[in-house]
């Protein structure tokens, strides 16, 4: 079961952020650019073998000291297995990275307090070097990852359920619905939590033993609707610096966009911080990053509705497989209407 979520949820991510990076390239939402005030000189890109064999760092230590994200990303990911295998003796230092990661993300969290002043100050300044016809390319930009979002979450989710789950779309969709409106005002993948558990399991007829490991596991590492953002915003921010792409970078930023996801806190605006890493990983400015910090928000509540979305469908999906899901709950239009009270968070 758990091959087939994790599985599942990484190949929807690449998909997500295939099809982004497609569109961007394709409808350019950075071009013609209107931001002359910028000067980057882009680097150029190392050959696709070196790449991969430098997914593995040589020295951790230093993979962090020099930004090199998709190194850190690995060694990430291999450290938190070895403390999984480890079991019980090593529970002291999973509860240090614990720890850490709550005071960072209080951090954080105190930072995007004082985002608004320094957005603020950057918008003024880009209105005053390039004037009000730059904010058609980022119109552009918006409209771009919003209509993206609506297809992934609708379309793309939609025809799973259907084809591989068997079962409506319409009627996941209209059963969603609380979750979807949690979602879209908390901006927040874990703070929806517990109201994606409730529907799953008594509006979508999806067994607690299924849905109490792949939803909490979507919630850490499925962020589908992040990495179309993070996708848009990278050919966006390239556009806009005057950078080509090779088909390379095009790789390593659906590499490094699928990964990041899979570190990804639930929290709002943590879509802008993963975006740091990918840009950092195809040798594009991190600046890039106010120009879009502005209309964010928008979109990030319109992001973590696709993310939880894309949640459910692969419960359903593995629930099906497993023989943990009940058609006749799920076909149940007044199913779970008994809970009228949505979980505290």
């Amino acid at each position: 079961m758990g091959g087939k979520t994790v599985l599942l949820y990484l190949m929807t991510t690449a998909i997500a952020v295939s099809v982004a990076l497609t569109a961007a390239v394709w409808l350019e939402p950075g071009s013609p650019g209107q931001f002359e005030a910028t000067t980057f000189a882009p680097k150029e890109a190392p050959p696709l073998t070196s790449t991969f064999i430098n997914l593995v760092p040589k020295n951790p230590i230093e993979a962090m000291a020099s930004g090199n994200m998709l190194q850190v990303i690995v060694f990430a990911l291999l450290f938190g297995i070895a403390i999984a295998m480890t079991g019980e003796r090593a529970k002291p230092v999973s509860q240090l990275f614990v720890a850490v990661n709550e005071v960072i993300m209080r951090l954080v969290t105190i930072l995007m307090h004082l985002a608004p002043i320094g957005v603020f100050a950057l918008i003024g300044k880009l209105t005053i070097n390039t004037g009000l016809d730059a904010f058609a390319n980022l119109g552009r930009y918006f409209a771009l990852v919003l209509i993206l979002l609506l297809v992934h979450g609708i379309l793309i989710y939609g025809t799973m359920v259907r084809m591989l789950g068997g079962v409506s779309p319409w009627m996941f969709f209209k059963k969603m619905r609380p979750v979807h409106l949690f979602a879209l005002s908390t901006a927040s993948s874990s703070a929806t939590l517990p109201v994606t558990m409730e529907v799953a399991t008594r509006r979508l007829g999806i067994k607690s033993t299924t849905a109490s490991f792949t939803l909490p596991l979507g919630a850490t590492i499925n962020m589908d609707g992040t990495a179309i953002m993070q996708g848009v915003a990278t050919v966006f921010i390239a556009q806009i610096y005057g950078a080509d792409l090779h088909m390379s970078q095009y790789l390593m930023i659906i590499l490094t966009a699928t990964l990041a996801s899979v570190g990804a806190a639930g929290v709002p605006g943590v879509g802008l911080i993963t975006l740091a890493m990918v840009l950092q990983q195809v040798n594009l400015p991190t600046e890039g990053i106010g120009i879009i910090l502005g209309i964010d928000r928008i979109l990030d509540m319109v992001r973590t509705a696709v993310n939880v979305t894309g949640d459910a469908a692969v419960t359903l999906l593995v629930a099906r497989s497993e023989g943990d899901f009940d058609e006749q709950v799920f076909s149940d239009p007044d199913a779970g209407h008994q809970f009228e009270t949505l979980p505290e968070t």
